[in-house]
């Protein structure tokens, strides 16, 4: 059979079967699959340090690099599996690349989150014999599952829309059919070649083969969650609803009032929340969260001359907080594998554990110069590691926000006290709360580590949203 490609992708997600699919295509004799390439922790696989003489270093300093060897150097047909959160700066030449044949594997979202608790509970990730195997339940989690929904769809709306435009198809593969040697023979056929499997390969084994009930601890609240959800949103792959906002579960309605808040991550989300629960004299439970874009649209209907708003916070300032929350700390909201690979690949000047004593200012001020440097590679597309809303310009976070709702006001936060009133006057309110005091985020205040060096860095990472903006320096 004449080859039609000259390497192939496939785009999956962990927990979706993909190193089952792998283990399949790699019985062929004229296919490679590489493993996770393009994963910014590692290459290929956790304890590989190389695909085809490339290594680490090599392949983030110039990922084309690693591109061309398994296209040109593999044993047969090369290809390798590309995850969401991989490296951003080769999808576009993937996607546009016609000789890189796409595999699109896919699963129930609500199953690959289980899978992917179950493991994380047991530090199983894999299973080859069932002596090893280790039992666990899932704790679901609505607002971790919600963040993992999105995620898959805006993926799988980039690859749907992406192949349309370039005029591809792709070979899809459902997680059920990864049982069928007859789906994967034709996967084989897809690719060019002309061998054929009498039989799968059976050395990994399913880990959690029981119903999903049984698998976690609180499938009532799970249900209950799951009941808020379009349905259509779980089982419509790949083509989930294309105009569904990708932050519209972070937004947050008053108990009563019609005020509706569009959080900007790493801003002064917490100060915020308690003043729009006192406005109504609730609790912070008492607020209106995670909905979804119907529910949006009943409240807005329901609420006749709502008002809505985001707040603005300073580039230097909003990078510390992020910097604080998800990378010195290795707490709750840690990122802890992106600390672990910054700590490792971008030489940030982090202990690997938890800071102590021995962390001073200094050692915390020379720390977030350092991520602040990371920072503006990260936001060029010039790093293996996805930018993350926790600290991506806040332009861009705008933008984002008219896929489906614009806020009316766009409030600084140094005008937040004063304008949080005025917008409490205009929808009633003779009185506002005091907005309460900003709590501490890190074991530094930023005032304790600002410098001329600290501004000249973050306006360099942060140049749109200075410009966009008209920021000065922060003191």
């Amino acid at each position: 059979m004449t080859r039609n490609f000259s390497s192939f992708v496939v785009f999956a997600e962990m927990r979706t079967g993909s190193n089952f699919l792998e283990t399949n295509l790699n019985a062929f004799s004229g296919i490679s699959c590489h493993g996770e390439a393009f994963n910014p922790h590692f290459i290929g696989y956790p304890k590989s340090t190389d695909i085809l003489g490339v290594d680490q270093e090599a392949r983030d300093a110039d990922p084309q690099t690693l591109l061309t060897a398994i296209r040109t150097k593999s044993d047969g047909i090369g290809g390798f599996r590309y995850f969401h959160d991989h490296d951003p700066r080769v999808l576009d030449s993937i996607l546009k690349d016609e000789s890189c044949a796409k595999i699109i594997l896919t699963r129930n979202p609500v199953e690959s989150y289980v899978s992917w608790k179950i493991a994380q509970a047991t530090g199983q990730w894999k299973l080859t014999d069932m002596k090893a195997h280790k039992a666990g339940q899932a704790v679901f989690d609505e607002a971790e599952f919600a963040a993992h929904l999105e995620a898959l769809q805006a993926f799988q709306i980039t690859l749907l829309n992406q192949l349309q435009i370039a005029g591809q198809t792709a070979f899809y593969v459902a997680y059920e059919d990864l049982q069928s040697v007859e789906v994967m023979n034709g996967l084989a056929r897809y690719l060019g070649v002309d061998e054929s499997l009498e039989a799968l390969d059976k050395s990994l084994k399913k880990q959690n083969p029981d119903p999903i009930s049984a698998k976690v601890g609180n499938y009532d609240d799970m249900l209950a969650a799951l009941g808020r959800l379009d349905r259509f949103d779980l089982t419509r792959t790949p083509n989930f609803e294309p105009r569904r906002g990708p932050v519209v579960p972070s937004y947050v309605a008053a108990a009563e009032t019609p005020l509706l808040y569009l959080p900007l991550r790493s801003g002064p989300e917490p100060q915020v929340l308690e003043w729009l629960a006192a406005l109504d004299g609730v609790k912070l439970n008492g607020l209106l969260t995670k909905m979804n874009q119907k529910d949006l649209r009943q409240w807005k209907r329901r609420n006749i001359g709502h008002r809505s708003f985001t707040v603005l916070r300073h580039p230097v300032d909003r990078a510390h907080d992020a910097f604080c929350r998800h990378i010195v700390t290795t707490g709750k909201g840690s990122y802890n594998q992106l600390r672990a690979t910054l700590i490792k690949r971008y030489k940030l000047p982090l202990p690997d554990g938890e800071p102590d004593a021995s962390y001073d200012a200094a050692a915390h001020g020379a720390a977030f110069k350092a991520f602040l440097t990371f920072l503006k590679g990260n936001l060029n597309g010039q790093t293996a590691i996805r930018v993350d809303q926790a600290w991506c310009t806040q332009a861009q976070a705008l933008q984002g926000f008219g896929e489906f709702a614009l806020p009316d006001r766009i409030i600084r936060e140094t005008d937040l006290a004063r304008d949080l009133a005025e917008l409490a006057a205009a929808v009633g309110h003779t009185s506002a709360p005091t907005l309460p005091a900003r709590s501490k985020t890190g074991p530094y205040e930023l005032s304790q580590i600002y410098d001329d060096e600290i501004e000249s860095l973050a306006a360099d990472a942060y140049q749109r949203d200075y410009m966009i903006f008209g920021y000065d320096s922060w003191a």
